[in-house]
C-alpha cells in the first residue's frame, strides 16, 4: 500500500535532535509513504515515485498526526446537567458533594452493558480522527470495581483492533473512592492492589496506571503506594496532580520518576523544579480550566523555563472537558498558557509521543517513522490557533492510510 501527498505548501515537524519548540520547516515538498512508513520527502522540483493513492496538497500544510496524551473516552452517560449547575455558580467540588462528579458517572457506567458502552465509545473516538488526532492515551476509571474496570479496559483493547485510532490503555481504578467504600478507604486501596492490578497485569490490559492525587480523593502517600505497586506489575506511572490545590503530587511524581504528571494548575515552584530534574513530562489540560469556568491556568511558561517538555491534551471526559477538539486547545493554550505555535506543535506531537514512550515510532515527520499525518487547510502554523472554533483538517492519515477526509 503506497500513498503520495503531492505539492505540500508547508511542512512543519519536530525532529530528533532539535530542542523543544524548534521545528524543521519545508516548503513545496512531496511525501511518499510505503506500507505505513514514511519512505522519502522530496523537494517540489523532484519527481516522486508512483503511488496507489495520490493526494494533491496544493496550498495546504502538513504536520504530524496529533497525539492526545490524556483522555477518558470510555463512559456511559453525559453530564450536561452539571455544566448548567456550573453556569449557575456551583463549583466542581460542590457538584461532587451533591452526588455529581465522577461517582455519578460510575453509577451509570455500572448499569450499562459492555456492548452498549463499546458502541458509544466507537462513535465518540471517530471524532478524534476528524480533528487530526491519530493516537490517544485512554483511561478507565468510571467502573471502580474489578469487573467494571476490566470491562472498560477490554473495550479500549477491543476497539484498538476494530478501528484506526490508536489507543494506549491506562488503568485508573484510583479515580475516586466508590460509594460502597466511602467509609473504608483502606479496603478500596487494598482491592486495587490485591485484586485489580494482578488481574489487569495478567491479562495485559493496560500499559500505565494513573491515580487522582488530590485533596478529598487520594493522598500523596496513598497515590505513591498504588503507583509503586502498579510498577511491580509492569505498569508505569501517570498522575493527576495539583489540579485543585498545591497538594504535593508533582513532587511525588518526581520522587518516583513517573512518566507524566497531569493538570498541575496549582503546582508549586519546587514541584516544577523537581519534575524538570527528574524528567517527568507535564501534561497540561487548559480546556479543563476553561470548561470549569475557572481563571487559574497551569504555569506553562515557568515549566518551560525550568526545562520541562510540556505536552497538551483535551482531557476528554463527560464532566470537566467534553471535547475531542485538540485544535481548539491550540487557541486556549496560546491565549491562557502563553505558548507559541511551535511549542504547541511539539506539545501535541513529539512530546506527547514521549509521554507515552512511543517517540521512536510516532510524533514527527521523518523518514523511517510511521506515517501518522495531518493535512490542514491553513496558510501557515500561526493560523491554526488564530482561526479558532472550526475544523481545519483536510485529511487524517494513520499508518499510511487516509482514515478521515473532510469533504
Amino acid at each position: 500500500m503506497s500513498l503520495l501527498i503531492r505539492n505540500i505548501s508547508n511542512l512543519y515537524t519536530p525532529a530528533a535532535g532539535l530542542p523543544y519548540g524548534q521545528l524543521k520547516t519545508m516548503h513545496r515538498v512531496h511525501v511518499f509513504v510505503q506500507d505505513g512508513i514514511i519512505q522519502q520527502i522530496f523537494s517540489g522540483d523532484e519527481q516522486p515515485p508512483q503511488a496507489e493513492t495520490v493526494f494533491d496538497a496544493t496550498g495546504k500544510t502538513l504536520v504530524p498526526g496529533f497525539i492526545d496524551a490524556h483522555t477518558h473516552p470510555v463512559f456511559w452517560k453525559t453530564r450536561e446537567d452539571e455544566f448548567i449547575m456550573r453556569v449557575q455558580g456551583k463549583s466542581y467540588e460542590e457538584i461532587a458533594l451533591a452526588g455529581g462528579g465522577i461517582r455519578s458517572s460510575v453509577r451509570r457506567f455500572r448499569e450499562a452493558k459492555k456492548e452498549e458502552i463499546k458502541t458509544l465509545t466507537r462513535t465518540r473516538i471517530k471524532t478524534f480522527l476528524e480533528f487530526g488526532v491519530t493516537t490517544i492515551e485512554a483511561k478507565s476509571g468510571y467502573g471502580l470495581s474489578t469487573e467494571d474496570e476490566v470491562k472498560a479496559l477490554e473495550i479500549i483493547n477491543e476497539l484498538n483492533d476494530e478501528q484506526p485510532l490508536e489507543m494506549i490503555p491506562t488503568f485508573l481504578g484510583a479515580h475516586e473512592i466508590p460509594d460502597e467504600f466511602q467509609q473504608d478507604r483502606r479496603g478500596y486501596i487494598d482491592l486495587i492492589k490485591n485484586q485489580m492490578l494482578p488481574l489487569i497485569a495478567e491479562r495485559n490490559l493496560a500499559r500505565y496506571c494513573d491515580v487522582f492525587c488530590e485533596k478529598g480523593v487520594f493522598t500523596v502517600d496513598e497515590s505513591r503506594e498504588i503507583l509503586l505497586e502498579a510498577r511491580r506489575y509492569g505498569l508505569d506511572a501517570r498522575i493527576h496532580a495539583d489540579e485543585l490545590s498545591p497538594f504535593g503530587g508533582a513532587e511525588m511524581a518526581a520522587e518516583i520518576k513517573a512518566r507524566t504528571a497531569d493538570h498541575l494548575v496549582q503546582i508549586s515552584d519546587r514541584g516544577i523544579e523537581d519534575m524538570a530534574l527528574a524528567g517527568v513530562i507535564p501534561v497540561l489540560l487548559p480546556g479543563t480550566t476553561f470548561f470549569l469556568g475557572k481563571d487559574g491556568y497551569a504555569p506553562a511558561r515557568k515549566m518551560l523555563a525550568a526545562g520541562c517538555e510540556v505536552a497538551l491534551s483535551t482531557d476528554f471526559n463527560p464532566g470537566s472537558s467534553a471535547t475531542q477538539n485538540l485544535q481548539l486547545i491550540w487557541t486556549i493554550a496560546a491565549l491562557k498558557l502563553k505558548m507559541l505555535p511551535e511549542e504547541i506543535l511539539w506539545a501535541v506531537t513529539l512530546t506527547a509521543a514521549r509521554s507515552l514512550n512511543m517517540d521512536s515510532r510516532l510524533g514527527s515527520i521523518e523518514e523511517g517513522k510511521q506515517a501518522d499525518l495531518l493535512l490542514l487547510d491553513i496558510p501557515n502554523l500561526n493560523y491554526l490557533a488564530y482561526h479558532y472554533g472550526i475544523n481545519h483538517t483536510v485529511i487524517t492519515v494513520k499508518e499510511g492510510k487516509i482514515v478521515f477526509r473532510n469533504e
